[in-house]
């Protein structure tokens, strides 16, 4: 359901139903809420129309007056697209055509990832049990945060060294691997905790929350001295990138990570430090010739007098 907001009550009708098309299209939930949230805004911002006046340029004002102004991201504005571009089909009766509709190029900027020294400080320094589980697990198996903190005991496979991650993203069942290094870490943390239905629980046993973690990574990286912004999705990034660099093909990286297209792996080529480290930089190499020429008491410039 949306929450009432300043919509009229056809307004809300419309929406809850599309709440209800979108649920049977048997989107996540998560998608679900993002793109009802996006579609209502839209709606609200031009609350003085009925949803079957709103056009074109009412969604060309809305981007430029509503979204840009309040700093929304590309990838919020390219999922305010893909929403209404369902809606659409879903309410046909509004003036808004798909033939103007492009969603804005994703920015190419390379995501931000830690070496394996920082992963194993980060760990360190989180004294708290059950944080230093979640950190090391999110790493150590390459896991989105919401397949973290949805994990089930009964997805652990001890005896295979294996969990399995049901229904991620793409309503796509995979297994990763369980780090051997864990095993002690997680006999300490099942018998501190003593959790009852989930990997991680909250109050009442409920699951763990995002935001949570979010907060207390925060802290750690504080006090490792890791001065970037670093994300849960970050230690995926690591992980990734760690795999390519100690050979593990690309195929094989796209499996654990559970991606479905193996464009979107393609992007750990160009984080993976294993082959730029064996490039030599071209003033290393022209002073090297420089030396071997026979010319090793000149004073090269980069030296200074």
């Amino acid at each position: 359901m949306i929450r009432k907001r300043s919509l009229d009550k056809k307004q809300r009708l419309i929406l809850n139903n599309f709440f209800k098309y979108l649920r049977g299209k048997r989107y996540s939930m998560n998608t679900i809420n993002t793109y009802i949230y996006l579609v209502a805004d839209f709606v609200e911002f031009n609350t003085e129309k009925s949803i079957s006046q709103l056009n074109n340029k009412d969604v060309e004002l809305f981007i430029e007056n509503a979204m840009s102004t309040r700093q929304f991201s590309i990838s919020t504005q390219r999922q305010f697209i893909s929403a209404l571009k369902l809606f659409i089909v879903f309410f046909p009766d509004s003036q808004i055509t798909n033939l103007q509709l492009t969603r804005p190029k994703k920015s190419k900027k390379l995501p931000e990832v830690l070496s394996t020294r920082e992963v194993l400080r980060l760990i360190q320094v989180t004294q708290n049990l059950k944080h230093r589980v979640i950190i090391s697990t999110l790493y150590s198996s390459g896991l989105r945060v919401g397949e973290l903190i949805n994990l089930r005991l009964t997805d652990i496979h001890i005896g295979r060294m294996q969990i399995h991650i049901k229904q991620a993203k793409g309503r796509k069942d995979r297994y990763v691997v369980l780090a051997n290094s864990c095993l002690e870490l997680f006999q300490s943390y099942f018998l501190t905790y003593k959790p009852k239905h989930y990997f991680v629980e909250g109050p009442k046993g409920k699951p763990y929350s995002a935001s949570s973690i979010r907060k207390f990574l925060k802290r750690s990286c504080l006090l490792a001295n890791i001065n970037r912004a670093i994300t849960p999705h970050t230690l995926r990034h690591s992980y990734a990138t760690h795999l390519l660099e100690q050979g593990v093909s690309l195929r094989h990286i796209q499996d654990l990570l559970g991606h479905s297209k193996p464009e979107t792996t393609m992007i750990y080529t160009h984080l993976a430090r294993k082959d730029l480290l064996q490039v030599k930089s071209p003033l290393d190499q022209a002073i090297e010739d420089l030396i071997q020429n026979g010319n090793e008491e000149q004073n090269f410039p980069i030296m200074g007098e």
